[in-house]
């Protein structure tokens, strides 16, 4: 097995080992690591068909951490993955229809960003050990919804981190919101900013590339590092997944080996769809991966013409954890097609930075085949939600109905039968009023919290130990700030002056 070391999207001289590209989160040249070349599986899924989600999850991370050591890893595996998530099987993959739901809800706070945030406070703080690093660590977040709760829960409490998270006060569900500004620990900080996503996440990215509060930061006992996607220590724990489905498929008779799939995924930030990337990379026999937006369908349009262009107006959808107009995890993407190139990769994301706007040359495009981009509106997603009950008796989320929806464009547009996995991201007592609306309209007008037991009736699946824990808590964090407030906030928390 060779070392895998990280380099940055902007820079080809960086050499990083995977813990130190991990506690720094994000490269200072504002670029995002990678791995200098794509390891392969050492194994076929074949040969995985008796293991269990953590033994598939070692053999695929070990292959990317390379300056883990095995005890190291399988230390931080076992930690994460073990009584909070309410199923055995850690991530269970179900046959509805004509697809298979990949369900990646059954961890603490009830969305797939359980199945990295509850490693990467183990594997972060390994980081640390193995790097002498004496600082705090301060986790700083932006959140659409899910990743917010999903890193607190995680840090909550992790000796030597603080967490700071910013959410768009107005851009999450009730629920989402409810369960991140109940969040308990000292060390944690939830704060509400005056502006969308986006805003939320430039503003974090500024804070990371500002080297004068790097040095203020330092001087106080402190160090930034990231729990969003760009943070490779989110994003390798996601590729596990994707070859456990595969693993899944196999065991239960669905495809032979090597057998092709296709896997949808809905899609905002990129992270969760390139993790499948890689996962084809590592040798996983992967066909297409459909990339399923919801009305901010800036993805949409880039698969379909090679531009992307964030101009345009931003949509409140009712899958807020894709209403995005800057899918930061696409630049690992465009690295790779532009060629493996810092200076093009650069070019391309200073166009963005500058004019909103930039186009890939013909000879990139053509390195995208592996995707296809779908989307679909409001009207679809309620549809999706409301067929799926009615046909299956299984209810999904509104980001797994746009999924689910796009599959059926895409099915209808080409005819391709290949074996199919949907990512599932949420539970849908995440979204109760969204659901319960579009499977009977009677239920519009009634407040998310009292849908939650009509939901347990109808669905009969009981309410989540994350949703039942959120009814009676008492509210820890109220604050808000302005867009252009957010670094002070930070300092204030940190007690900096």
């Amino acid at each position: 097995m060779s070392n895998v070391y990280y380099k940055s999207t902007r820079d080809d001289s960086l050499h990083l080992t995977a813990s130190q590209a991990i506690l720094q989160g994000l490269s200072r040249d504002g670029g995002l690591f990678v791995p200098d070349h794509m390891p392969r599986l050492s194994v076929s899924p074949k040969e995985l068909v008796s293991c269990g989600y953590r033994e598939v999850a070692y053999l695929v991370m070990k292959e990317f951490l390379t300056d883990f050591t095995e005890e190291e890893l399988r230390t931080c595996i076992d930690r994460a993955y073990d009584e909070k998530f309410d199923t055995p099987e850690i991530a269970p993959l179900v046959q509805k229809g004509d697809a298979w739901f990949l369900e990646l809800f059954h961890g603490s706070t009830i969305a797939f960003k359980d199945m990295a945030l509850s490693i990467l406070p183990h594997l972060m703080i390994t980081s640390a050990r193995k790097n002498g690093i004496t600082n705090d660590i301060v986790i700083l977040t932006a959140t659409s919804g899910d990743t917010g709760k999903a890193a607190l829960a995680g840090f909550d409490s992790v000796e030597g981190t603080r967490i700071v998270v910013f959410y768009p006060k107005d851009g999450v569900s009730p629920i989402q919101k409810r369960q991140m500004v109940t969040q308990p620990g000292k060390n944690t900080k939830v704060i509400g900013i005056h502006g969308n996503f986006d805003d939320a996440q430039n503003g974090v990215k500024a804070m990371f590339g500002d080297r004068a509060l790097e040095k203020e930061l330092a001087e106080a006992g402190f160090q930034f590092s990231s729990a969003n996607s760009i943070n490779i220590g989110r994003l390798v724990p996601q590729v596990a997944y994707y070859v456990w489905s595969y693993v899944r498929l196999l065991a239960e008779g669905a495809i032979s080996e090597g057998d092709p799939i296709n896997v949808v995924v809905p899609t905002g930030n990129f992270g969760n769809i390139l993790a499948a990337y890689y996962a084809k990379n590592m040798g996983l026999p992967i066909a297409k991966l459909i990339c399923a937006s919801n009305e901010n369908k800036v993805l949409f349009d880039f698969f379909r013409t090679g531009t992307y262009d964030r101009n345009r107006e931003f949509v409140l959808t009712s899958s807020p954890s894709m209403d995005i107009l800057i899918s930061s995890n696409l630049e690992r993407l465009i690295w790779l097609v532009a060629g493996e190139s810092a200076e093009k990769n650069s070019a391309f994301m200073r166009s963005l930075a500058e004019t909103g706007v930039y186009t890939l040359p013909e000879e990139s495009r053509e390195k995208l085949s592996d995707f296809a981009g779908y989307y679909t509106d409001e009207a679809g997603t309620a549809e999706s939600i409301r067929d799926t009950y009615r046909e299956c008796g299984y209810v999904i989320d509104p980001h797994t109905a746009v999924a689910a929806h796009v599959y059926r464009q895409y099915r209808k547009e080409t005819g391709d039968a290949t074996p199919t996995v949907i990512a599932s991201t949420a539970s849908p007592y995440k979204f109760t009023h969204s659901v319960m609306t579009a499977i009977d309209p009677k239920y519009d007008g009634v407040e998310d919290f009292a849908l939650i037991d009509e939901l347990e009736k109808l669905s009969g699946v009981a309410v989540p130990r994350a949703v039942e824990e959120i009814r009676s808590a008492p509210v820890v964090h109220k604050d808000t700030c302005e867009i252009n407030e957010m670094q002070a906030s930070v300092k204030e928390f940190l007690g900096i002056q």
